[in-house]
C-alpha cells in the first residue's frame, strides 16, 4: 500500500469549555469538523501558515499563539489502495476577536477553500462520528489523556452530506 504524507498547521482555540472548529467542504474529513489550518505555502513559515489559515477559515487574526507540538495519524479512506500519513503541527491560540474581519475571506465565499462554517462545539459534542482525528486529538489532549502514538483509521469513511449528523 502506498502512503502519501501531509503535513498542516493548526489553531487550538479553546474557551469557556468550547473549542473553535470549522467545517469542511471537501476530502477526507468533509461534512465532519476540523480544526482551523492547512498546508504551508512556498517560503511560508510554520506560524505564517497558522496566521493565514486561521484568518483565512474563520476570520478572525490572532493575538498570541503558544505551545506547540506535532501529532500523526494514518487515515486510509474506505475502499481506497493509499493512507494518508497526516503530520500535523498544533499551536494554542488566542484570536482578536475586535479585529477579526466583518465578513469571511473571499476563499471561503467562492468555494477555493475547502472549509466553511466556524463555530465553537462542546467537548461532549465531539465524536469519532462527527470531526476529524485531529479533533480527537485535542479532545483528548484536553481531558489530560494526550494521545503520542500515532493513531491508525482503516476504512475511514468520507461523509456526504446526507450522513451528516451536527
Amino acid at each position: 500500500m502506498e502512503i502519501k504524507k501531509h503535513f498542516g498547521v493548526y489553531g487550538v482555540c479553546f474557551q469557556d469549555g468550547k473549542l473553535l472548529c470549522i467545517e469542511k467542504t471537501r476530502g477526507p474529513y468533509q461534512h465532519r469538523f476540523d480544526l482551523p489550518g492547512g498546508s504551508q505555502e512556498i517560503g511560508e513559515g510554520l506560524t505564517e501558515t497558522l496566521q493565514r489559515e486561521v484568518l483565512e477559515e474563520t476570520g478572525y487574526t490572532l493575538r498570541h499563539y503558544s505551545n506547540p507540538r506535532i501529532y500523526d495519524v494514518l487515515v486510509q479512506e474506505e475502499g481506497k489502495d493509499f493512507a494518508v500519513h497526516h503530520i500535523m503541527a498544533f499551536y494554542d491560540v488566542v484570536l482578536d476577536f475586535e479585529r477579526s474581519q466583518k465578513s469571511l475571506p473571499q476563499e471561503l465565499l467562492d468555494g477555493s477553500n475547502d472549509s466553511a462554517n466556524a463555530l465553537w462545539l462542546n467537548l461532549e459534542e465531539i465524536t469519532a462520528d462527527n470531526v476529524s482525528p485531529l479533533v480527537l486529538k485535542v479532545k483528548a489532549e484536553l481531558r489530560g489523556f494526550p494521545d503520542l502514538d500515532m493513531t491508525s483509521y482503516k476504512n475511514w469513511k468520507v461523509k456526504d452530506e446526507k450522513s451528516t449528523s451536527s
